[in-house]
């Protein structure tokens, strides 16, 4: 049974009929839903208050406060679907990975991923692994109602190139070495992740989550004959695994202009799209049969309110022949935007788009 009282595979009746959900399964729509990635985070003061003090990692597993930090972009944008608070190295850590997340870098990883011994860190993630998660998801559904939430987690091949890494790379030289050198030991590394990060969304479907989306954060790196041998087997492996639930599954990278068709074609129901390609190009290099979920630039937001209007005005416009259509930023909220411009982005496409 999942948080909601339905079985698991099921969708929460209070959520089915929800704009989110209908979007992405391409069904008419009261009005186009919105939600924002990293929507709960820096750009709230109350997240800052409530996070002051206490790293990263460890307000991913406390309950309470992942339920607290989920809700206030809700409650105060009034946004469409809630986005569970966590990061993509969590099951990474969980599994026993020596990691942490360094203010101002990013994740590290003390004894990076390099040789096929290395593998041997990569054991199978379990729900006690992470129950926190699972007591998380059941407090925000029955806070949350008829709103959505989002479970995710980390493509393979983002958190292959931590791991080989060892932290954030702008030229991911040691993962392509790998990549290319040794093949064999590349595509073990992906499977693994494959299976960890499967696990790691059935525990959020089944805790109760309404849809999930896969971040394939650092896939822009890559060329397209290189994602559909090295890359893609892992990602479809992973929305194969959680198909028999029945939630919307949506997949997202940064710079994935080239790699559109090829991540619709990973098994996503949705695919997302940043502000490098208009939503109607975007729908011709996707194909038919996929939702679309985009694309405003996040720095448009920096902008005058005027402004604001006229580029979301674009990007609706671009998306007024899809079959279904979530509006998000083409990235994730800056630390830096003005939470009010926020709101008022949601209201405006609310009133744009009712129906």
């Amino acid at each position: 049974m999942s948080a909601n009282g339905s079985p698991a595979g099921q969708q929460p009746t209070a959520t089915y009929d929800s704009a989110f959900l209908k979007a992405c399964r391409r069904e008419p729509v009261p009005h186009t839903p919105v939600w924002f990635m990293r929507q709960a985070g820096r750009s709230l003061p109350e997240y800052r208050k409530v996070r002051e003090g206490i790293p990263m990692l460890e307000s991913c597993m406390r309950p309470e406060l992942v339920t607290e930090i989920t809700l206030q972009p809700v409650r105060r944008h009034g946004v469409d679907a809630a986005i569970f608070f966590s990061d993509i190295v969590v099951p990474l850590k969980a599994i026993g990975i020596d990691l942490d997340i360094k203010p101002g870098v990013g994740p590290v990883v003390e004894r990076p991923i390099r040789t096929r011994a290395d593998l041997a860190q990569l054991r199978d993630l379990t729900p006690e692994d992470v129950s926190y998660v699972t007591e998380a998801i059941g407090l925000l559904t029955r806070e949350l109602g008829a709103t959505p939430l989002i479970g995710f987690a980390g493509a393979p091949f983002t958190l292959a190139s931590y791991l080989v890494e060892g932290g954030p790379s702008r030229t991911y030289e040691n993962a392509k070495a790998m990549m290319y050198g040794d093949p064999e030991l590349w595509a073990d590394l992906l499977d693994r992740l494959a299976d960890i990060t499967a696990a790691f969304l059935k525990v959020q479907i089944e805790a109760g989550a309404s849809a999930v989306q896969l971040f394939d954060s650092w896939a822009g790196a890559l060329a397209p004959a290189d994602y559909r041998r090295s890359v893609m087997p892992a990602s479809a492996k992973v929305f194969r695994a959680v198909e028999s639930y029945g939630v919307p599954r949506i997949h997202f990278g940064v710079g994935t202009g080239e790699l559109l068709g090829l991540m619709g074609e990973a098994g996503a129901d949705v695919v997302g799209v940043d502000w490098r390609v208009p939503l109607d190009e975007a729908a011709r290099r996707v194909g038919p049969g996929k939702a679309l979920q985009g694309n405003l630039d996040p720095t448009v937001l920096f902008a005058t309110t005027e402004a604001v209007e006229a580029k979301t005005r674009e990007v609706l416009d671009s998306a007024a022949g899809l079959e279904g259509h979530v509006f998000n930023l083409g990235h994730g909220v800056m630390p830096s935007t003005d939470p009010d411009a926020l709101t008022r982005l949601v209201d405006h496409v609310h009133t744009l788009t009712a129906r």
